[in-house]
């Protein structure tokens, strides 16, 4: 995301974020009227010097009484790469994985035993050796979710995870919940906006959670990123800049530790959505392509192997990759509703000879969304010109830059980078020598009118905070940024408080619910999956689409394929 800052320019607004990080949080403390800054508050935290330590992700989301609760007895279905993620960063104080279920020979192995490198750790490296004799003896191993479903009174399961190809989603979901189990269910929600507002339907008829994995909902990084947009330092923020790009073009190389089928075709390129055919998968399945057929894998094990390749099993790069994007702009937008997407998108690299595909292999999208004067802010403006534009791109032959988020405001720009690291940077005043940009340091004070602004300095004000951001020394993989752990952790604490006969009940049709529900609950997680899927639509009929405001009522049936007659939309 930061093309041209160097080594010293990205410290510097690493500093920064946690110094405005530190100062607004200190504000909070120290005054009765938390987000009403005065300089007399900002003037004693500079004074005290004190770093502030960010309360743990517990205490901030609300479930740090969980001590004295049984972890929350769990079955995973579907043990692929994102199954794999899950388990490697769950908390077994919360949640007990005790059944586990993929058609698949070589995700349950890798379920059991995890990889060597990466966030997959598994079941081993999280419970010990004993956890595989346990689920085995236990006759948990389930090729089949519905005969998993059989045995959930027998193994105690109150709850899943479900991680299975984005067509399956609902399907399982729904059987779930109507068996009486809570459901996480891996983003995007689903294949079609009218399968989301199913799965809420069943969500509210059976009065189950159903919390859906959009991880930045619980992510600490983007809690604290939140809070300095919030506090408005950033001025008018009129352009996000949103991307997540990679390299595919290089030659695929066979391992000598894997067996191939014969019969199928190996990847030509190296490409995580076009994995080699397993020899043990087709041993397993040669006999059960019917069963797959039904199942909605219509090109058998190549597609259930390859599904995100598919136009019926996947969403492509919008739902797989831009869906995150897409919920982190529309969090720090405080998640209004879109006004219009377009944009151009198709499959430029991949073709005949180069891991060809449905899918498309480059998106660049542009969704307007409302400002706060505008009359769709719900903030009583009437200016239809403040527009603020997210603009998106995804493709495969280039991976310079770092996926992330980069909110450009009238007073400052923040990018968010990698899930890992935040800078936060001026804009310089006109006429003033050192007053912002790249190599100035800040301190968050306020300006004439009494709000929150940032202030130039030569030496740091105040204590910064704790590590929020990590550094480039620091871990790819981190669990106490990224959200899953969290999210995991929250849904557990639901789970054990979850009051059956209050259920999904509201206070009004569109009120707040009468009982904690999760972050990411249905109704979020559907408005996510119409971003992406409509832009997906726009895309292929190369037009502006402007979003119906039915698409995001529940109980409405109108949704954006009917509208643009779009079954199997790319």
């Amino acid at each position: 995301m930061s093309l041209d800052m160097s080594p010293e320019q990205k410290e510097t607004g690493r500093k920064n974020f946690e110094q405005a990080a530190a100062d607004i949080e200190r504000e909070k403390q120290k005054t009765d009227k938390p987000g009403q800054p005065t300089r007399r508050t900002f003037m004693q935290a500079a004074v005290a010097g004190a770093a502030v330590v960010p309360v743990s992700a517990a205490v901030y989301y609300g479930y740090d009484s969980w001590k004295g609760n049984k972890a929350v007895k769990t079955a995973l279905i579907g043990c692929g790469d994102e199954g794999g993620v899950l388990v490697g960063d769950h908390n077994p104080e919360y949640l007990d994985i005790v059944a586990i279920c993929d058609l698949r020979p070589y995700n349950i192995e890798r379920i059991f035993e995890g990889e060597t490198n990466g966030p997959r750790k598994g079941l081993k490296k999280v419970y010990g050796s004993g956890k595989r004799k346990e689920i085995e003896d236990n006759k948990a191993v389930f090729s089949d979710y519905k005969e998993l479903l059989k045995a959930k009174d027998k193994l105690g399961i109150e709850a899943v995870i479900i991680a299975t190809p984005l067509h399956s989603h609902h399907t399982i979901a729904i059987e779930c919940m109507k068996a009486g189990l809570h459901v996480l269910c891996e983003k995007l929600m689903a294949r079609k906006i009218e399968n989301c507002k199913e799965m809420i339907k069943a969500a509210y008829d059976n009065k189950v959670l159903l919390s859906v994995g959009h991880q930045r909902h619980y992510s600490m990084l983007y809690a604290h990123a939140l809070e300095v947009v919030n506090s408005g330092v950033l001025g008018d923020v009129k352009h996000i800049r949103a991307l997540w790009h990679r390299n595919n073009s290089w030659p695929f190389k066979p391992s000598d530790k894997e067996k191939y089928a014969k019969g199928f075709d190996l990847p030509e390129l190296r490409d995580g959505w076009c994995k080699p055919i397993l020899e043990e998968d087709y041993e397993a399945l040669k006999d059960k392509i019917p069963m797959l057929n039904e199942l909605g894998y219509e090109d058998g094990i190549r597609q259930l192997v390859r599904w995100r390749l598919y136009r019926s099993t996947g969403g492509g790069l919008m739902a797989e990759l831009g869906s995150h994007q897409l919920d982190a702009s529309s969090i720090f937008l405080g998640k209004v509703k879109p006004i219009a997407v377009s944009g151009v998108g198709g499959k430029y690299f991949y073709g005949p000879g180069k891991n060809d595909r449905e899918s498309d292999d480059s998106v660049f999208v542009h969704f307007e969304f409302p400002g706060k004067s505008h009359p769709l802010s719900g903030k009583g403006g009437k200016d239809d010109n403040d527009i603020v534009v997210v603009s998106y791109s995804s493709f495969n032959t280039n991976s310079f830059e770092k996926y992330g988020e980069c909110l450009m405001g009238s007073r400052g720009t923040m990018v968010v980078e990698e899930e890992r690291d935040v800078f936060l940077y001026k804009e310089p005043e006109p006429g003033k020598k050192d007053s912002g940009g790249r190599d100035t340091s800040i301190t968050v004070g306020t300006n004439a009118a009494g709000k929150a602004a940032m202030e130039s300095t030569s030496t740091w004000g105040g204590g910064g905070g704790a590590a929020i951001a990590k550094g480039s020394s620091g871990p790819k993989w981190d669990s106490d940024v990224r959200g899953y752990r969290t999210e995991m952790e929250h849904f557990a604490y639901l789970v054990r408080k979850w009051d059956k006969a209050k259920g999904w009940d509201r206070e009004g049709t569109d009120g707040p619910f009468k009982q904690e529900v999760p972050r990411c609950h249905g109704e979020i997680a559907m408005a996510d999956a119409i971003l992406a899927l409509t832009a997906n639509i726009a895309m292929q009929k190369q037009k502006r689409i402007e979003f119906d405001p039915k698409w995001f009522q529940t109980m409405e049936a109108a949704t954006p394929e009917k509208a643009h007659n779009d079954d199997k939309p790319a």
